[in-house]
């Protein structure tokens, strides 16, 4: 279930985006001022921050610089241009004007969303191993390793399952589309290959066998 925070001192919008929020399947906590804002931040970590600006003590411009890597969506009943432009540039994800409709705010989310999910994964990290899923490029140790398209495939499916066991046959099944090169008989090889490259960077073993069930990352 996905979290998302509302930071609104409207008690009606409050409660009209709550219950709507619910509706849909989300979780909702929220702030009615700027610091009660930060010091709920300070203790969750929602997926996604829908920010009024006109907040009591902290106004939402001097909350928005304070968040990192969470998409915000302003919802404000300013309807400047620069200052929507100004917001946007300073990391705000969207921005909506009040009234607004429901639908549409329902959609900008999914939207973001969508993207933060997206972009959560195409950077993954284990150890001293730093994979790019976009360019598929693996850094050991800060050294940048060639992976074949098969390597890529099973190392990225072993992080993702970092500490726990992947079967044989679910490696297998979720490499196939892109890697049909790779066969039960061939996976202990491409597994093999890979566990050589990874231990010749960083002299030290990252891929383990599970007796019966088939391979896992270590996770320390």
């Amino acid at each position: 279930m996905k979290t998302i925070a509302v930071i609104e001192d409207d008690t009606y919008i409050s409660e009209l985006l709550t219950e709507s929020l619910n509706t849909e399947g989300y979780r909702v906590i929220r702030a009615w001022s700027g610091t009660e804002a930060l010091l709920l931040l300070e203790k969750e970590q929602p997926d996604l921050i829908l920010l009024d600006l006109m907040l009591p003590g902290l106004s939402g411009e001097q909350i928005l610089p304070r968040i990192k890597k969470t998409p915000v969506i302003i919802i404000s009943a300013k309807t400047d241009i620069d200052e929507k432009v100004n917001l946007l540039l300073e990391g705000a994800a969207d921005y909506i004007t009040k009234p607004f409709e429901m639908k549409e705010l329902l959609a900008r989310i999914t939207v973001q969303l969508r993207r933060s999910t997206v972009n959560r994964f195409s950077f993954l990290s284990a150890g001293n191993l730093k994979l790019n899923t976009d360019t598929r490029e693996l850094l050991v140790n800060e050294i940048p390793v060639h992976l074949t398209r098969t390597e890529f495939a099973l190392l990225k499916k072993l992080m993702l399952n970092r500490g726990y066991p992947v079967s044989k046959s679910a490696l297998l099944e979720d490499i196939s589309a892109d890697t049909p090169d790779c066969t039960e008989s061939s996976l202990k090889i491409h597994i093999s290959n890979l566990r050589k490259k990874l231990k010749d960077a960083d002299n030290r073993e990252y891929i383990e066998s599970v007796w019966g069930i088939g391979f896992r990352l270590k996770a320390d």
